[in-house]
């Protein structure tokens, strides 16, 4: 009975780290382990569903176990009455009028348990469990804030890749842009060179029809020139009498 109020005392206590409440808690057969976990030689500690076995209520039955590699069975119990005798001859502890009280302490706590040990341990078991469902049910609260935190966190990565895939559509619609102007910018130059060749072939042309007329015309001149008024006289006369042949003839 004594144990299970130690085991209360110690759950009622603040956690000072996470190691003290696994020690206390029963391990979980869900729980997912890292692939760095070595069970074999460091497995979760359980809390014992039932306390250790003890003798005369109080002693706990290891310590006895413990002499009997070293002392055999009576070891514990010469243990106890050598020390006994020994705070009495050395009056380490004096047998004042408040001495037999032990004795009736010792035998009243013994009768207490007797009676009442079972009542009480179910009582101190209840509240235990209690404790433990509230301890997890928080791991459990914290194991899914934590799970949705991964959670959160795997979806900002994946946002964090769209805006790598939105980076990349930027780039190819800033090269797209770039190779329009590049195209549209060529078109302007093709359009400028075109229009300088055009003039230089119409001004050709020009110049090439000019210098014919004026060919043409300083032919006819130098003709004109080279005809004497005699002969302009004997064409036309020779052109008139061409007419009025051709007129008789019709």
């Amino acid at each position: 009975m004594l144990s299970r109020l130690a085991l209360r005392k110690c759950l009622q206590m603040k956690p000072l780290a996470p190691t003290f409440v696994g020690s206390v808690r029963l391990t979980s057969t869900t729980t997912k382990e890292g692939p760095e976990r070595d069970l074999v030689n460091f497995p979760r500690p359980v809390r014992p569903e039932f306390p250790a076995k003890v003798r005369y209520g109080t002693i706990p039955e290891e310590w006895f176990e413990f002499f009997y590699k070293k002392t055999g069975v009576t070891g514990p119990y010469m243990l106890g009455v050598g020390l006994w005798t020994y705070v009495l001859s050395k009056e380490v502890w004096v047998l004042d009028h408040d001495y037999y009280f032990v004795y009736s302490f010792l035998a009243l706590f013994y009768i207490l348990h007797r009676k009442f040990g079972k009542q009480v341990a179910a009582f101190l078991d209840k509240d235990i469990d209690t404790i433990s469902e509230g301890w997890k049910e928080s791991r459990d609260v914290q194991i899914k804030t934590f799970e949705e935190g991964i959670e959160a966190e795997q979806n900002a990565q994946w946002q964090a890749e769209g805006q790598f895939l939105l980076l990349d559509a930027k780039r190819e619609n800033v090269k797209m842009q770039l190779e329009a102007s590049y195209r549209e910018r060529a078109m302007q130059v093709y359009s400028e060179v075109k229009k300088r060749l055009d003039y230089q072939v119409e001004k050709q042309r020009i110049e090439q029809t000019i210098a014919q007329k004026h060919m043409v015309q300083w032919v006819v001149n130098n003709v004109l020139k080279s005809i004497s008024a005699q002969q302009e006289k004997e064409n036309i006369k020779k052109c008139m009498s061409d007419l009025q042949a051709l007129a008789v003839k019709v």
